[in-house]
C-alpha cells in the first residue's frame, strides 16, 4: 500500500511557528546582550501584548527556552530567566573548552584567505563597539566570534551547540562576572586570528585556552563568605 503523502502545513500553523520563534529569538537576544537579568519574571500576558499574539504562542516560546535551559518554569509562579548555579557555570565552560579546542585545531589546518578576511572584518566591528562603549553590540559581537569560527567548518550542528552554550554563558556572566574587560577579550580574539592566519595550530590552541580561562577566571564562582561565623568575625 503506497504511503500517504504528507499534507502541507497550513498558513496558520506556519505563522504560529514563525511567531513562536520570533518571541524565543527576541528573549534569547535580550539575554545575550545582557538586557534581561537572571531571575527576571517573564509575564505571559505582557509578552503577548508586546508581540500582539496569543498567550498560547508565548507559552510555546517559553517552553522552548526552558528546554534550552534559558528559562525556568515554576508551577503557580510562571516563567523566569534562568539563574545558573555555580556548578552549571563550571560545566558550561568545561564543555566550551572541549568543543572549541577541537574546532580551532581543525580550522588552523583548513582556514582560507577569504575566511581570514571575514574574521578581520568581524574584529574591526568588535573594536568599534568596544571603542564606542556599545555594551549590547560588543557583547553580541564577542559571542558571535566563536559561532563564526564554528560555521567556517560548515558544521551547523556545532554552530548551534555553541550558540546555545554562549547564550548560557551570557547568563552566567550576568550573575558572576567581575571586572573582566571587553577590550581584553577583543584583543585575545585578535591574537587567535593572527595564529590561525599563520596556520600555527599550537599557538591558536594555547591562545584559545588562555582566552576561555581568562573569562572563566574573572567569574566569581566561589562564595565570598563560607558561613555566618566568618561574617560575624570579620565585623
Amino acid at each position: 500500500m503506497p504511503a500517504k503523502p504528507l499534507e502541507p502545513v497550513s498558513d496558520r500553523a506556519a505563522e504560529s511557528v514563525t511567531a513562536t520563534d520570533r518571541i524565543a529569538d527576541s528573549i534569547t537576544q535580550a539575554i545575550v546582550e545582557r538586557r534581561l537579568m537572571p531571575g527576571t519574571k517573564l509575564a505571559e500576558q505582557q509578552i503577548a501584548d508586546i508581540f500582539q499574539v496569543s498567550r498560547t504562542l508565548v507559552r510555546q516560546a517559553l517552553n522552548q527556552l526552558s528546554r534550552d535551559r534559558l528559562v525556568t518554569l515554576e508551577p503557580a509562579r510562571g516563567a523566569f530567566v534562568a539563574q545558573p548555579s555555580v556548578e552549571e557555570a563550571r560545566q558550561v565552560f568545561e564543555v566550551r573548552k572541549m568543543l572549541e579546542a577541537a574546532m580551532i585545531g581543525q580550522l588552523a589546518a583548513t582556514i582560507t584567505t577569504a575566511q581570514i578576511a571575514q574574521l578581520r572584518a568581524h574584529l574591526k566591528a568588535e573594536r568599534e563597539a568596544v571603542a564606542h562603549t556599545d555594551v549590547s553590540g560588543r557583547t553580541r559581537l564577542l559571542a558571535d566570534f566563536h559561532v563564526i569560527l564554528a560555521r567556517m567548518q560548515g558544521n551547523e550542528v556545532l554552530a548551534q551547540l555553541l550558540t546555545d552554550l554562549l547564550s548560557r554563558s551570557s547568563l552566567i556572566a550576568l550573575m558572576y562576572q567581575s571586572s573582566h574587560s571587553a577590550a581584553e577579550s577583543q584583543a585575545e580574539h585578535e591574537a587567535i586570528v593572527d595564529a590561525l592566519e599563520r596556520g600555527d595550530k599550537k599557538a591558536a590552541l594555547k591562545l584559545l585556552e588562555a582566552h576561555l580561562g581568562n573569562v572563566e577566571a574573572n567569574l566569581r564562582l566561589n562564595p565570598r563568605v563560607k558561613d555566618l561565623k566568618s561574617v560575624l568575625q570579620a565585623s
